[in-house]
């Protein structure tokens, strides 16, 4: 049985990324991986988000999540810019290190209207995870998808 390919490749996520806002470039996601029902996001680790205490800010950790279930649906929906967080819910489990941390998300759950991720946190090097997240994202109609 052959898989199913994405319905996006990461130059046409990236494209709509770059012309919906500047969350990519103030954050500096790298999407390494979209395929269908996974996807691979990276977040290079700069002094911007580090927090008190020398450890990556929970917020930059939640942002890269969600934008990993954001790629995840789009590769499994296709162009979506409408596409939307409904839910996330967020599980610190031990200190990063302040190095790269990636994002790994799986699909749990592709309805009509509801998708539901699944992300792994973890620090470059290591694959131990440092934070788990789940998502849930509002799938617009057909009719009005890119």
């Amino acid at each position: 049985m052959k898989a199913e390919s994405p319905h996006i490749t990461i130059e046409e996520f990236d494209a709509i990324c770059a012309a919906e806002g500047g969350m990519v470039e103030h954050y500096g996601f790298v999407t390494d991986h979209i395929g269908y029902g996974e996807a691979r996001v990276r977040m290079p680790i700069d002094h911007a988000h580090i927090r008190a205490g020398g450890t990556v800010s929970g917020p930059a950790m939640m942002a890269l999540g969600d934008f990993a279930v954001y790629a995840l649906v789009m590769g499994m929906i296709g162009p979506s810019p409408l596409a939307v967080t409904t839910s996330l819910n967020v599980n610190f489990l031990r200190r990063p290190a302040p190095v790269d941390i990636l994002a790994e998300a799986t699909i749990l759950k592709l309805g009509k209207r509801l998708a539901v991720g699944s992300v792994n946190i973890h620090s470059l090097g290591d694959d131990d995870p440092v934070a788990h997240l789940t998502a849930t994202y509002s799938i617009p109609p057909p009719e009005q998808r890119g």
